[in-house]
């Protein structure tokens, strides 16, 4: 069948994924002797959709598996979801809101079983999008973290962590999302920029109240729960002050002035007010000094006065009980209010300054966050994160690039204990029952617990479960060796753990890639990945973040509607280099889309010049130059390829495919092989120009699969190279022996830089393409003109030559000539372009833009605007100048060349 004259990929790329699927061709085995590979995916929230920056890592790592399932590897994808506790919970909260209904009225079991039906309903709305993008996850195996097996893995490790004393209880500040009514992770808080106030408030000093020491506070409505003031031991004037003590405002009680270094003496007025149960720096305070840790907001981040209402006293002028019992209820925010009003009222206020500061939100409740102080459940991650910090210090897993490391290691070495309970309902619940008296049971279920229990009480008691869940990271902690069956050793387990390379964004190396090291290392005694490569983030053309606010989101399915999957595939990994951000528009996608074109347009001409796959061609047999010149470069391509992707250098494997197929195959063997191909030619060399075009071709196809999977299966089958959708385990490709390489690569190199050369020059000088000019040679060699002998219609019809011969005598007037190696390339231009109207507009184009490119780097070396422009301005200009200045220079050699 012929193929058609256009690739359009939404009428390929839905069967050949079904065909795929259907064949079992993502499947591991096992079984299989070959050597194991395994990539875990970072399970995509169920409530999810695809986003660029899903597209960015899930086709890195279908590269990767795609390739090494062609080095003939026994790879497992390990694909499946995380059940995003908040998340997901704020979604069907949002769809009982809708039939007026809440969780509280219809209660815990009837939520989350509506959970669950939400889940089945819309929860693969991910795994269906992951498939447009060609994803060859090994989808039987599919795993959610909230499904029969993982609970068994986290209750198994949540008691196991409990019995040795890793896990416990303890009451510490969490960050409590007031809106959500749970404590949320770091990873859920984003810090707005937001226009406020710095009030500076005067404390009485106890022993001689007229004196003060100021303190300036952002929030003012937490000083009801001071409990200290905290000066640098080394500040010039305030160090006097240590061991006195001031009177706390409005509340009247008595509180100490402390020596800290947490005070900074060059910040505020040097003094700082510490309360203890509201601020997390604080709280740290207050556990040097001992102090008392009164918490004045409640759950509802509300006034609450129930632990300081007997610290009340009355103090004219300076605290009144009656003012702040009124404050009971309010809201933090009108107790702000209130607080600074009573304040300015009692001449406490000293002044108040503008003050721009960076507030904690919660990312999907919206709302400021405060700093609670809650008894919660923690994990001792600082005894955890010891093996995982040797792990990586000892090589036993290492990250790409390397100063991902120094991130790590920053995190780790300086790590808190982890909260890993969550005032939610759906999750996994927390195995442990409380008995009457408040004592703790830790279970596998509530039938070990109460045998616990009977144990200690002497007698039957009835036992409560905690109401809370675990941190969804708990869970996805475990992912590595839970979905291959622990805690059972299953031949998974022990085939597939560890894994080869995580691969994953920078955002997430604490959260989920420490947390993984963390309980791999205790629950399994090994690291669960030997490579950890991270990758950045996708931003848009200007180097901006996307966000909907810009409105610069891009949708991937929008642009695998318009432009095919391959096209965007291939776009990530040209840009996807180590360390370095990808930045992605709609007219990259659709300039690459140009490439999969041409690859297709390519094989449509082969297929049309009785190109087929010859069975049994040794490619070491072949004799022509041109065939040998072309096995030459495919073996470079190869090996240049491979390499890239041994290094996760994805931008270099792209740019090794891309420059063979497009130049070396497409534009230079294409090209000089028509001739060979045409009816008058020598059989024998059409013969084997068909059979190298096929071989080549087919390595092609191999080469690129990994990126562009679809558009090479497509033309795999309708060649024959194997049978259908087979290229996607067929043999990655070796470089091939080549008779007498050097000789061929020497020549045919020669010949395509000569009519590179003399194109540049036309081009340079505007000759219209339509008007052939003589193509004279100055001092070649007899090898060269041997070779231009050889090649001499390929040149002449490739260079636009009207002729091609030696020079002898003079250099016709208005020439332009350039050299090639040993020899004078002269072009006769004179009756062909105004030789005197080119000369000045390259003059004229040269010196503007000299004057351009002087403006520019008198910006540049300006430290104000590099200081005050955002870096992706900054380094738009520096690409720009240095643009210029490549410009400039070609500029000056085609002056050069006309002399």
């Amino acid at each position: 069948m012929t193929l058609d004259s256009r690739f359009v990929p939404g009428d390929i790329e839905p069967q050949l994924y079904a065909g795929w699927e259907n064949a079992g061709s993502f499947a591991c085995h096992p079984d299989s002797n070959a050597p194991p590979f395994t990539i875990m995916i970072p399970p995509p929230n169920v409530t999810g959709s695809l986003h660029m920056g899903h597209a960015l890592t899930f086709t890195v790592q279908d590269v990767l598996v795609r390739w090494r399932r062609m080095q003939g590897r026994d790879a497992l994808w390990q694909p499946g979801t995380d059940h995003a506790g908040i998340a997901t919970q704020m979604v069907v909260e949002r769809l009982l809101d809708a039939e007026g209904k809440d969780r509280r009225s219809i209660g815990r079991d009837a939520f989350v079983d509506r959970v669950w039906q939400w889940k089945a309903a819309s929860g693969g709305t991910i795994t269906t999008q992951l498939r447009r993008l060609g994803a060859s996850l090994d989808w039987p195996r599919e795993r959610f973290t909230m499904d029969d097996g993982l609970s068994a893995a986290v209750k198994e490790t949540f008691v196991k962590l409990f019995d040795e004393g890793l896990i416990y209880r303890d009451r510490r500040l969490v960050n409590w999302d007031p809106k959500l009514q749970t404590a949320i992770s770091d990873l859920e808080v984003e810090n707005r920029e937001l226009k406020g106030s710095l009030w500076h408030i005067r404390y009485p000093i106890e022993a001689d109240p007229a004196k003060f020491i100021i303190v300036a506070t952002t929030r003012p409505e937490t000083m009801l729960g001071d409990t200290a003031i905290a000066v640098h031991p080394d500040h010039p004037t305030l160090s006097a002050l240590i061991g006195k003590r001031a009177i706390l405002p409005l509340v009247g009680r008595s509180i100490p002035i402390v020596g800290d270094a947490y005070a900074d003496p060059l910040k505020g007025t040097g003094a700082v007010k510490i309360t203890p149960a509201h601020d997390f720096n604080d709280f740290e305070v207050g556990r040097r000094h001992d102090l008392a840790m009164p918490s004045v907001l409640d759950r509802q981040a509300n006034v609450t006065l129930a632990e300081i209402e007997p610290l009340l006293q009355s103090r004219p002028g300076v605290a009144d009980p009656g003012f702040v019992r009124t404050l009971a209820g309010q809201s933090r925010f009108a107790a702000r209010a209130a607080i600074v009003a009573e304040l300015d009222r009692l001449d406490l206020l000293d002044k108040i300054e503008p003050h721009t500061n960076q507030v904690p939100h919660g990312d999907r409740g919206g709302v400021p966050v405060e700093p609670l102080l809650t008894t919660q459940w923690y994990c001792n991650a600082e005894a955890l994160a010891k093996p995982a910090i040797e792990a990586v210090e000892s090589g036993k897993t290492v990250f790409v690039p390397k100063q991902w490391e120094n991130t790590f290691f920053a995190w780790m070495r300086g790590i808190q204990p982890w909260c890993i309970s969550r005032q939610l309902w759906w999750g996994h619940r927390i195995p442990a029952w409380y008995g009457p008296d408040g004592t703790v049971f830790v279970a596998k279920d509530e039938a070990a617990a109460a045998t616990q229990a009977r144990d200690h009480y002497g007698r039957d008691e009835a036992i409560t479960q905690d109401e809370d869940v675990l941190d969804t990271w708990f869970s996805s902690g475990l992912w590595p060796f839970s979905t291959l069956g622990w805690p059972d050793r299953t031949k998974e387990l022990e085939r597939y753990y560890p894994g080869d390379v995580l691969v994953t964004g920078f955002d997430i190396i604490f959260f989920w890639v420490a947390r993984m090291m963390m309980l791999g290392l205790h629950m399994m005694g090994d690291v669960p990945f030997r490579t950890i490569y991270i990758h950045g983030l996708v931003r848009d053309e200007r180097g901006q973040k996307m966000s909907k606010s810009r409105g610069n989101v891009i949708d991937p399915l929008d642009l695998i509607d318009s432009y095919g999957a391959d096209a965007l595939r291939f776009t990530i990994c040209a840009l996807t280099g180590p360390g370095r951000d990808v930045k992605l528009s709609a007219s990259r996608v659709e300039s690459y889309r140009g490439f999969v074109t041409k690859l297709w347009n390519a094989a449509r001409f082969c297929e049309l010049n009785g190109v087929r796959p010859a069975p049994g061609f040794d490619p070491s047999t072949a004799r022509l130059a041109l065939s040998r010149w072309l096995l030459v470069e495919a073996n470079t391509a190869v090996t240049e390829a491979t390499a890239a992707l041994d290094a996760y250098r994805f931008d270099d494997y792209a740019a090794a495919g891309y420059r063979f197929v497009w130049n070396t195959f497409c534009d230079w063997f294409l090209e000089f092989a028509k001739p060979l191909l045409a009816p008058t030619a020598d059989p024998a060399d059409a013969a084997e120009i068909r059979a190298v075009a096929a071989h080549v071709l087919g390595l092609i196809l191999r080469l690129l699969h990994p990126a562009i999977p679809f558009v090479t299966e497509e033309l795999w089958d309708r060649f024959g190279y194997g049978e259908a959708c087979s290229l996607i385990r067929a043999a990655w490709p070796d470089p091939s022996p080549v008779r007498d390489a050097a000789e061929a690569r020497g020549e045919l190199d020669w010949v395509v830089r000569l009519i590179g050369l003399v194109r540049s020059v036309r081009t340079e000088m505007n000759v219209p393409p339509s008007k052939p000019s003589p193509l004279l040679l100055q001092g070649a060699s007899a090898e060269m003109l041997g070779r231009v002998d050889r090649w001499h219609e390929a040149i002449r019809r490739l260079a636009r030559a009207s002729d091609v011969r030696l020079l002898t005598g003079e250099v016709p007037k208005g020439s332009a000539q350039a050299v090639l190696d040993e020899i004078t390339v002269v072009l006769p231009l004179q009756d062909l372009i105004d030789i005197s109207a080119e000369r000045n507009r390259l003059l004229k184009d040269r010196d503007r833009l000299t004057g351009d490119a002087s403006k520019l780097r008198q910006k540049l070396a300006n430290a104000d605007f590099v200081n005050r422009a955002p870096e992706p301005v900054v380094t738009e200009n520096r690409e720009r100048l240095e643009g210029m200045v490549l410009e400039i220079a070609r500029l000056q050699a085609a002056l050069d060349r006309l002399g």
